[in-house]
């Protein structure tokens, strides 16, 4: 059975009046969306509030979810609304995005990075983690969620168009673009 189908399930249970399957897709689902939110908000505490907000609101809307994207989906793109919403409101910019380097090979830097057990191999991983995450901070909103979205939550391009509201192949520039930025400032820590 596949997520799609169980969170199917779960939806129109709720949606027929059962609160208890709604507790079961927020237990699924809450450390996916405070990761998520805590990309866009320092402060762990107001992380947990969007994040409280966002199911409230997920809740609220859930009568007129029809299904046409899976529900993570639909739950992330109200997630990352209310962020931004947030910060809006705070007037303050988003954090920077945090990038796991345990898996260079998300960057083709596998043939360029040295033994990581070195002292220098470590400073170098560092040094490595803080330019992709200034990098990926650095990009334009769009672009950065596309790449966050691809990279480091791992959906689909489908996925990612439908919770960007945008085509398949605007999707596919933007990684792209946003990949050849972050190279371009990788390969000037390298050289």
């Amino acid at each position: 059975m596949t997520t799609e189908v169980t969170d199917a399930q779960l939806v129109k249970r709720v949606q027929k009046g059962d609160k208890g399957a709604f507790d079961l897709l927020v237990l699924k689902y809450q450390h996916k969306i405070v990761n998520l939110v805590m990309r866009y908000v320092r402060d762990p505490d107001q992380a947990l509030d969007i994040t409280q907000e966002a199911f409230l609101k997920a809740y609220r809307a859930l009568p007129r979810f029809r299904g046409d994207s899976a529900f993570y989906t639909w739950l992330y793109r109200i997630a990352v609304n209310t962020a931004k919403n947030y910060l809006a409101a705070q007037r303050r910019r988003p954090m920077d995005v945090e990038l796991d380097m345990q898996d260079p090979e998300q960057y083709d830097l596998h043939a360029k990075l040295k033994e990581t057990d070195t002292p220098e191999g470590v400073t170098l991983s560092q040094e490595l983690n803080q330019t992709v995450e200034r990098a990926i901070a650095a990009l334009p909103d769009d672009l950065r969620t596309a790449i966050v979205l691809r990279e480091l939550e791992g959906m689909s391009y489908e996925e990612i168009a439908q919770a960007m509201e945008c085509p398949v192949g605007t999707v596919r520039s933007r990684i792209f673009r946003a990949r050849d930025a972050i190279s371009k400032k990788i390969d000037n820590l390298i050289d």
